[in-house]
């Protein structure tokens, strides 16, 4: 009896992993329906729907100006709903990525200083204009600076250059770090100070439809292009050697998957600003749910990593009046998650 249950359970395993498979691949589309409808102003999911249709579909938005419904719910929530979707899609798999090259469970998109540079980038421009185009373009701009000094000077370096790739990025988020430090030092307390500290802990409270175009390309290219080598990242897990001798070329395949990887978290931050743990935990949650194959572990970090940014900005929008920074929120979720991660994933990394 007992055999034919271990049976029984052992013929249904694959058909639960496909089920949870896909579920995780469709779970945005109703996360999002229903934080349209969430808010001050509560819509039935029914009006969002056909508010939904009517503007992509019907195309005939000048005919519902006075619909206070449609507009709340194209121009005010589907803005920022669309870049919470993107950018936690973007960051979970950027961190999958550089977890798979450079074969290191603690590593996230903001290894090679990205995020410092963006960040500097930032708050250089809220400390000299307060522009918001111009905080965007010096956050995008820092932060592909940061990665190719790391690059640059890495490569100076012949012996071990993953490794001493990984210090000096480390050694560059640093230091853009420190000099954020210095321009919070010098800001006035008063006015540029909190701007540039509410902008270092993320939030999507200012995105407008005109942020979405530049970050849908960058980040859809990005997902196409990591999607397109998923069975090369899976090669790269087992080593150079393993790589050559099947025919690939690591460098220059890791090289390309930094440049799009860099890409991607760097129009990311400049949206958001910095939002953290993202690309640390949902690559691990997606790889205990899934397994470390790349061919079903990229689609499920994208999603994973777009349902869950888009929750913590769904409860950080509607729990307060005066809504906290994101950043705070995806570190309260995000350490207890990964101790969870950790606990049930007995198996180790791989």
């Amino acid at each position: 009896m007992h055999r034919t249950n271990r049976r029984l359970l052992a013929w249904d395993r694959p058909r639960q992993q496909a089920a949870l498979y896909w579920l995780i691949l469709l779970l945005p589309l109703p996360l999002a329906i229903y934080a349209l409808g969430l808010g001050r102003y509560a819509i039935p999911p029914q009006d969002v729907v056909r508010a939904l249709y009517d503007y992509l579909v019907t195309s005939r938005e000048a005919a519902f100006e006075p619909d206070v419904v449609y507009n709340v719910v194209t121009r005010i929530r589907l803005p920022r709903i669309a870049a919470a979707l993107l950018i936690g899609g973007n960051l979970a798999v950027t961190g999958t990525a550089f977890q798979g090259i450079f074969r290191n469970p603690l590593v996230d998109s903001n290894i090679l200083g990205v995020t410092s540079g963006a960040g500097f980038g930032a708050a250089l421009m809220l400390l000299l204009t307060g522009n918001p185009l111009h905080v965007q373009v010096a956050a995008f701009g820092f932060g592909l600076l940061a990665v190719l000094t790391a690059y640059t000077i890495s490569r100076l370096y012949a012996s071990a250059p993953l490794l001493v790739l990984t210090l000096v990025g480390i050694l560059v988020g640093s230091f853009f770090g420190s000099l954020t430090s210095l321009l919070k030092y010098i800001a006035d307390p008063l006015d540029t100070l909190p701007a540039i500290t509410y902008w270092l802990l993320g939030s999507l409270a200012d995105v407008t439809r005109g942020d979405v175009p530049l970050l849908a390309v960058l980040s859809l290219a990005g997902m196409l292009f990591l999607w397109a080598v998923r069975w090369r990242l899976n090669v790269l897990s087992l080593g150079d050697s393993e790589a050559l001798a099947l025919g690939l070329n690591p460098t220059r395949l890791k090289l390309l998957i930094i440049v799009f990887s860099t890409l991607m978290t760097a129009v990311a931050v400049s949206v958001s600003g910095v939002i953290g743990w993202v690309g640390l935990v949902i690559p691990h949650a997606a790889r205990t749910l899934v397994g470390p194959d790349h061919r079903r572990l990229i689609p499920a970090t994208i999603m994973l990593g777009a349902s869950f940014l888009l929750a913590i900005d769904t409860l950080a929008r509607t729990l307060w009046s005066s809504e906290p920074p994101l950043g705070v929120f995806t570190g309260i979720v995000g350490v207890p998650l990964l101790l969870v991660i950790l606990r049930v994933n007995k198996t180790g990394w791989r």
